[in-house]
């Protein structure tokens, strides 16, 4: 089979992809992803838009607090924070918080009363389902499946433990233009299905601990694809940031910075990607 081929049909694959979320988001009577970049160029899909041209200048404000929770604040001052355990606590009382189930140190039971949304990455049934719009940011999720630590132990990344069925997901805030993904909990590699239902990122945040998500390696094979202007390191459990920053040198650029918060718009995404490492990771 030639490369054109293979290709087309790769192509044809994703778009279907996307048509089957979009046509899923009208029947639920909301807009569809406009992150989602194949669906972008078919024929009745409708996007969430929060005044595109105007969002282009406008800026959100990211700061690492601590394992893999970041704040995220919008142009309309929401406040998000992830992987949100009720430990580490953001500078200010969020107005979101998203969570994931592997470990304690992703989730709490127990939130602060004043959060007005809690997210889980997990359902007690199936898979997390969210497509909400809070403000000027619009938050959706792709469910991923995560080793059964519950029923086998604790053990590192590379065991070959059974999976429980989407106990994990991949948050995705999409604000001011820009397209903002935090991998959670993430331990598998991402097949086609995934990469469609993600679609652009323009900020990735992604774990880096070399042991209970997945392997250095395996992190940077899912960075490269998804192809991310911004690239957070988190969750890094004491491995060294050489190691990770090794493994995609070449095709990020790295911007070590003094500061634990920074502004981005999407005129201001860097012309070459760029691993941007905060101060306390």
């Amino acid at each position: 089979m030639s490369r054109l081929v293979v290709l087309t049909v790769r192509f044809l694959s994703l778009a279907l992809l996307a048509v089957s979320a979009a046509s899923a988001a009208r029947a639920e009577g909301r807009t569809a992803s406009e992150c989602l970049a194949v669906a972008q160029r078919l024929p009745g899909v409708i996007f969430a838009r929060y005044g595109a041209t105007a969002a282009a200048a406008s800026s959100v404000t990211i700061t690492y607090v601590g394992h893999s929770t970041y704040q995220i604040e919008t142009p309309a001052d929401v406040v998000i924070a992830t992987d949100y355990n009720g430990v580490y606590r953001p500078p200010r009382l969020p107005t979101v918080v998203t969570m994931n189930r592997a470990h304690t140190t992703h989730y709490t039971l127990n939130p602060d009363p004043r959060i007005a949304h809690v997210l889980h990455g997990w359902a007690d049934e199936g898979a997390a389902k969210h497509a909400v719009t809070v403000g000027d940011v619009f938050i959706r999720n792709v469910p991923t499946d995560i080793r059964n630590f519950r029923a086998y132990g604790f053990g590192r990344g590379d065991l070959d433990l059974p999976m429980q069925k989407d106990g994990n997901s991949i948050f995705i805030f999409e604000v001011a233009g820009l397209c903002i993904g935090h991998l959670g909990h993430l331990h598998h590699k991402l097949d086609e299905s995934h990469i469609a239902a993600i679609g652009r990122l323009d900020v990735l945040m992604v774990p880096i601990d070399d042991s209970v998500t997945m392997t250095i390696d395996g992190m940077a094979e899912i960075v490269k694809r998804l192809r991310a202007s911004i690239v957070l390191p988190m969750h890094r459990l004491g491995t060294p940031l050489q190691e990770f920053v090794g493994r995609v040198r070449g095709q990020f650029e790295v911007d070590l910075k003094a500061d634990r918060s920074f502004s981005v718009s999407l005129d201001s995404l860097p012309k070459a990607p760029t691993v941007v490492i905060l101060d306390g990771v």
